[in-house]
C-alpha cells in the first residue's frame, strides 16, 4: 500500500520550508533542496505549491523563504 500523496507533498512542504528558513537569508538551490528530501522531482513539484502559496520566491535559479514566511516564523506562528 503506498502513502498518501497528499500526505507526502505536504512532509515535502514542511521540510522544504524549514530548509529555507533555516539558510534565509541564503538562498537554496532545486538539486540541493531535492538532495536534502530524497527527490528532485518531489522537490520541484512542492516548491511550486510553496512559491503559489507565498512562502519562497524565486531569485534567478535558486528559492529563498519570503519576508512572510520569515516573520510567520518568527512570531512562531507554525
Amino acid at each position: 500500500m503506498q502513502a498518501d500523496p497528499t500526505a507526502q507533498d505536504a512532509v515535502a512542504q514542511r521540510a522544504i520550508l524549514a530548509l529555507a528558513l533555516a539558510a534565509y537569508p541564503k538562498v537554496r538551490t532545486i538539486p540541493e533542496l531535492g538532495r536534502e528530501i530524497g527527490s528532485r522531482r518531489v522537490a520541484k513539484r512542492v516548491i511550486r505549491m510553496l512559491v503559489a502559496d507565498g512562502l519562497l520566491e524565486q531569485k534567478e535559479a535558486a528559492y529563498m523563504a519570503t519576508r512572510t514566511a520569515i516573520r510567520c516564523h518568527r512570531l512562531d506562528a507554525w
